[in-house]
């Protein structure tokens, strides 16, 4: 069975950073997208940012362009999460996400189909 296990999560002052790291039990490549996915309470999931395990383009949720970076690290199966200038509107849980979704790679355009368990990210004003 297929485990993406996140970490990095935390609370943080605005303005400050955190990295979140997602271990992929399985080599990445096995997929074609790895993600990064937000749900703040009563609100929507939404994509934050995405990368191609292949072409390793990215793609970013406007609200997060310019602070947040999306890498990934092939030999270790770890895709990860710089999040830097954090403001108290990024605290959500933080899930990291694998599969073959279409162009753009959210929020619309096809399959993600492996999901982590979540770590919790709170950005204090």
């Amino acid at each position: 069975q297929v485990q993406l296990v996140e970490s990095g999560g935390g609370s943080v002052q605005a303005g400050g950073s955190l990295r979140l790291s997602c271990a992929a039990s399985e080599r990445i490549v096995r997929w074609n997208w790895m993600g990064w996915f937000r749900q703040a309470p009563g609100k929507e999931r939404e994509g934050v940012a995405g990368i191609n395990t292949s072409s390793f383009l990215t793609y970013y949720a406007d609200s997060v362009k310019g602070r947040f970076t999306i890498s990934q690290d092939k030999a270790k199966n770890t895709v990860y999460l710089q999040m830097d200038s954090l403001k108290p509107e990024d605290s959500a849980m933080y899930y990291c996400a694998a599969g073959t979704p279409g162009w753009p790679p959210f929020p619309s355009g096809g399959s993600w189909s492996d999901w982590g368990q979540g770590t919790q990210v709170t950005v204090s004003s």
